[in-house]
C-alpha cells in the first residue's frame, strides 16, 4: 500500500496518523502529475482530492474510507475500539470533525485581512465553532483521548484539524477562544494528544506544513 498527497492536508495527515497509531508503515507517494488536478492524479481518483489509496493496482478515495480500509487489512495494533459503541462513538467524533468544524473553518480564510474583516462573518464562523467544539466535548468519553485511553480514528481525525484551526483561525483572530487551552475536556484530550508520540510527531509535522502554507500565502498577498 503507499499513499498519495502531501501531509499539507489535514486529511492526508489523517491517515498518517492512524497508521502510526496502528504501527504499520504506509508510505506517502507525491501525486501523479504533481497536483491533484493533473490528468494522471484524476485517472487514479476523479474526484481529484488528496489523499488517495494504491493497493495492489487498485484505488481508494476519501481520507475516512482509507482509514477503515487500513484499520481492516493493514495489521499492527487496533485504531478502533473493540466494544461497538465505542467504535460507534470514534466514529461519530470524525464525522464531528468533518460535518460542523471543517465547513467553518474555510470561512476565516477570506478574513485573514484585518483592513477588509467583517467581523460579523468572523463572529458567525466563530460561533459556529464553537458548537462544533461543544459536539465533541459532548460525545467524548473520560478519556483522555476521544475514547478510552488509546488514540483511534476519531483523534486521527480530530487532531491534525485541531491544528489547522490553531494554526489558522486561534493564532489570527483573538476574538475566537481555543477550547483546547482552557481546563475542560478538550484540553485533557490535547494533553493526550501531545502525550502520544505517535499523535504528537504527526500533528508537529502537519503543524510545520501549515506554517509554511500560511507563510507562502501571505507572501503572495503581500507581494514579498
Amino acid at each position: 500500500m503507499q499513499l498519495y498527497g502531501a501531509l499539507a492536508s489535514p486529511y492526508v495527515a489523517r491517515v498518517v496518523m492512524l497508521a502510526r497509531v496502528k504501527g504499520v508503515d504506509l508510505p506517502i507517494a507525491g501525486m501523479p502529475g504533481g497536483s491533484p488536478a493533473s490528468d494522471d492524479y484524476r485517472a487514479i481518483n476523479p474526484i481529484g482530492k488528496i489523499p488517495a489509496l494504491e493497493t495492489e493496482g487498485r484505488y481508494l478515495a476519501e481520507s475516512e474510507v482509507i482509514c477503515e480500509y487500513v484499520e481492516e487489512v493493514a495489521g499492527g495494533g487496533p485504531a478502533l475500539p473493540a466494544d461497538p459503541f465505542d467504535r460507534a462513538t470514534s466514529r461519530l467524533v470524525s464525522r464531528i470533525v468533518d460535518l460542523y468544524l471543517a465547513p467553518h473553518t474555510s470561512t476565516f480564510f477570506g478574513q485573514m485581512n484585518p483592513a477588509a474583516r467583517d467581523q460579523d462573518v468572523v463572529d458567525a464562523a466563530a460561533a459556529e465553532l464553537a458548537k462544533g467544539f461543544a459536539y465533541l466535548e459532548h460525545y467524548m468519553g473520560p478519556g483522555p483521548f476521544c475514547v478510552g485511553a488509546d488514540p483511534t480514528l476519531g483523534d486521527c481525525s480530530a487532531a491534525p484539524y485541531v491544528m489547522l484551526i490553531k494554526k489558522t483561525v486561534f493564532a489570527n483572530f483573538d476574538s475566537v477562544s481555543d477550547p483546547t487551552e482552557s481546563d475542560g475536556r478538550l484540553a485533557t484530550w490535547w494533553q493526550a494528544i501531545q502525550g502520544n508520540e505517535a499523535c504528537r510527531t504527526t500533528v508537529e509535522e502537519y503543524g510545520d506544513a501549515v506554517d509554511a502554507f500560511m507563510k507562502a500565502m501571505a507572501a503572495r498577498v503581500t507581494g514579498g
